[in-house]
């Protein structure tokens, strides 16, 4: 919608340096009530899969996806977004990302029957070594999997929020310049330099005074930390990024994710040009900063 655009470009300008780029990505996500508009349903690839981390990346780069049950390229993915049940036996059909390169690996290849959601949430995928699995290893024989034991792995997936029992029928992944839509994002991502991500958070604090408190695990970085949580909490959150949004995704070295309700989004630029004067970003170390006449 035109706000996103406006408010996209407001945050720019209210870091007052030239040439300054920061990857947004608007996300919204609809339930199996909602209609989904025709503008959004020209972005809904099926002929290739993707995970949560490449949508989002890809969406920032300018190119808009919408993820559904057949389109999704990560399982883990699917369960956090509500659009298949954690408790599933049934493996996801078709070729995915994520369980193609467990059977690139394995040495049943042919034979090889991907994990189903139940596998991930008790813990086996993630605990490949010790469940004794190795076809759900993604890095060989060395493999250690994700977690010592599948017991560790439930302990860290019941802190990873999840839009369950499942109620969603797509995610949209879309830029701020993307055309005119009926409807407001539900969150707003962000790849940020940590220096960038200095200035986000003294522009939020600006106004409200609250503290950002993140919540930060290894897995699931976009499609539970960057997205459903803030989603669900209506808070800020940050994270490093993951393994998938680091091998599968690529995303830079120097980058890091914040994700945001969009009314928070608001808030934050407004806190930002609020506080312009009072917070010199072009000073700080790394800023890489031309300064505007």
């Amino acid at each position: 919608m035109a706000s996103l655009r406006r408010l996209y470009r407001e945050m720019i300008a209210y870091f007052g340096v030239d040439d300054l780029e920061i990857p947004l990505t608007a996300v919204k996500i609809f339930t199996m009530g909602d209609e989904i508009p025709p503008v959004v349903e020209e972005n809904h690839l099926t002929e290739i899969t993707l995970t949560s981390c490449q949508a989002l990346r890809q969406a920032a780069l300018g190119d808009a996806v919408l993820l559904a049950i057949d389109n999704i390229g990560c399982v883990a993915a699917a369960i956090t977004f509500g659009l298949v049940d954690a408790y599933s036996v049934v493996p996801l059909k078709g070729p995915r990302v994520y369980t193609s390169i467990m059977q690139s690996q394995s040495a049943l290849r042919e034979s090889f029957t991907p994990p189903t959601p139940r596998d991930f949430t008790d813990g086996t995928v993630y605990a490949c070594k010790s469940s004794r699995k190795p076809e759900f290893c993604l890095f060989g024989t060395g493999d250690t999997g994700r977690f010592k034991d599948a017991a560790t792995a439930r302990a860290a997936i019941s802190d990873m929020l999840a839009i369950q029992p499942p109620t969603t029928r797509g995610v949209f992944f879309y830029p701020p310049d993307f055309q005119d839509l009926p409807f407001a994002p539900d969150v707003i991502t962000m790849s940020v330099r940590p220096v960038e991500l200095t200035r986000l958070i003294q522009g939020y604090q600006f106004n409200t005074g609250k503290r950002v408190t993140a919540s930060v695990g290894g897995l699931r970085a976009v499609n539970s930390d960057l997205i459903v949580r803030p989603y669900l909490t209506q808070e800020i959150n940050f994270t490093p990024y993951c393994l998938g949004a680091r091998v599968i995704a690529e995303n830079p070295p120097d980058r890091m994710g914040i994700g945001m309700p969009f009314n928070t989004f608001r808030v934050l630029v407004k806190g930002l040009k609020d506080s312009y004067g009072g917070f010199p970003f072009h000073l700080y170390p790394g800023s890489g900063a031309i300064v505007r006449s």
